[in-house]
């Protein structure tokens, strides 16, 4: 936009031969016409016009798009209403007389600003459906309970602890409470409390200076410190050291944690959102696990239910996942094949479901996954209780007892194979294993 007609000229020709499509106006009010009936990824404008100026310009493009940067053309006595203009929001400014390089090199630093804006924006909403509720699939009461929870939990500030069996989404649920709060635009750091050495976590967590240790080369960040403003997501959270679960208590009574070898507290403000597929009370009564800790964490406590309690929601993780591994074909699963998929007892849950639709989507012939292109294990018959024959005693009989009882005789069955035995019973190894030494099974 500029009154002066051989500039507004030159400026046309000059961008349109670079490449650019170019709409020109000799005023403010024309350019702003202009602006309502096409997509513009930058605006330059004369500071000084009759009429409407360059600023008013600048105010109605800012209220409506504030993101679009606008170049301010100003003679060399005006250059501090430039700068005005440029703390009032616009890109940059060119003073009178410039030349042709100059123009094209400020558009294309607009024109880049203006790409990795829009990018910005395209990641935001990308990470925001990605880790919203909507992206935990099911429609079965137990899920929507759960869903309906972690939407009210979002909106505070409260600690959350997440229980629930390996592959259920205690993450993906963690991930959608942080983007669903206040505190989405921070981060959200995850660290898995049993994947990382001993040796190697107390560092992971607080940091360390450096010299605290053999390897410790320069000062490190631990993880609440990188999650600060943000959330601070800590898997596994029973397999933590005693010493280390009283440090975490600190830091979420004192917001300050001290790194190793340091002696100046570092002030911290991390949600922390705890998950375990342990049984934490028990953990609690013997003593592995804090329980002025636990009373801590669990302020809120959420249960991501198994994938076997929700049979229903089967076939719409089915169709999640052909979108997600078939894209651009319309891949189905028949009848048969979804049929042996909302039978089978899925010990690992939505990760093994994944996994197994992965494997079929890679397998089929077609567009069209049958029972063929399934794991044998899911295509089993297997027999139901109802099909076991015994006689229930008169005075009773012990749950424990029995269940005991087909630990045992499933174990015997596969020599003593811990992780086919799971599969056989229909739970995960970690599931067994814990059984076992709740009945004292070797």
């Amino acid at each position: 936009m500029d009154d002066d007609d051989s500039l507004r000229r030159v400026m046309e020709f000059s961008l349109t031969e670079a490449g650019h499509t170019v709409r020109a106006a000799k005023s403010g009010e024309e350019g702003l016409l202009l602006f309502e009936k096409h997509a513009f990824d930058a605006v330059i404008t004369d500071i000084t016009m009759p009429g409407m100026s360059g600023m008013e310009v600048l105010a109605k493009i800012q209220k409506s798009d504030p993101s679009l940067p606008v170049i301010i053309i100003t003679a060399y006595g005006t250059i501090e209403s430039a700068v005005l203009a440029m703390k009032q929001g616009a890109f940059d400014y060119i003073t009178k007389p410039f030349n042709r390089d100059e123009l094209l090199l400020t558009l294309s630093k607009a024109f880049k600003m203006r790409r990795l804006e829009k990018e910005n924006i395209e990641l935001r909403a990308e990470v925001k459906g990605r880790y919203s509720f909507e992206g935990i699939i099911g429609s079965s009461k137990t899920i929507r309970e759960v869903l309906d929870l972690a939407g009210r939990v979002a909106a505070s500030d409260a600690s959350v602890l997440i229980t629930g069996e390996s592959g259920t989404g205690k993450e993906l649920l963690a991930r959608g409470i942080h983007y669903n709060s206040p505190r989405a635009k921070g981060p959200f750091v995850a660290i898995n409390c049993a994947a990382i050495p001993e040796g190697l976590i107390e560092s992971e967590l607080f940091g360390h200076v450096k010299g605290s240790f053999t390897g410790a080369v320069k000062d490190k960040e631990g993880k609440f410190e990188l999650a600060d403003n943000g959330t601070l997501f800590l898997d596994e959270i029973v397999d933590l050291r005693i010493d280390l679960q009283a440090k975490i208590l600190r830091a979420l009574q004192e917001h300050e944690v001290d790194r190793v070898g340091g002696n100046k507290p570092i002030p911290v403000d991390a949600r922390v959102i705890a998950a375990t597929n342990k049984d934490i009370d028990r953990a609690v009564k013997e003593g592995r696990f804090r329980e002025d800790l636990y009373y801590r964490l669990s302020v809120i406590t959420l249960h991501m239910p198994p994938l076997r309690e929700r049979r229903d929601d089967v076939p719409l993780l089915v169709g999640h996942f052909l979108k997600k591994f078939n894209k651009g074909s319309e891949a189905h699963v028949d009848a048969e094949a979804l049929s042996s998929l909302t039978s089978y007892g899925w010990p690992g849950n939505v990760r093994e479901l994944e996994n197994v639709i992965e494997r079929a989507s890679v397998l089929k012939r077609g567009d069209v996954i049958t029972r063929a292109e399934l794991p044998e294990k899911l295509i089993k018959e297997k027999r139901g209780v109802e099909d076991i024959i015994f006689n229930l005693p008169e005075n009773g009989i012990s749950l424990e007892d029995l269940e005991k009882s087909l630990i045992v005789k499933a174990l015997e069955q596969h020599k003593g194979n811990q992780t086919r035995a799971a599969e056989y019973l229909g739970i995960t190894r970690p599931t067994l294993i814990y059984r076992m030494e709740k009945y004292g099974l070797k």
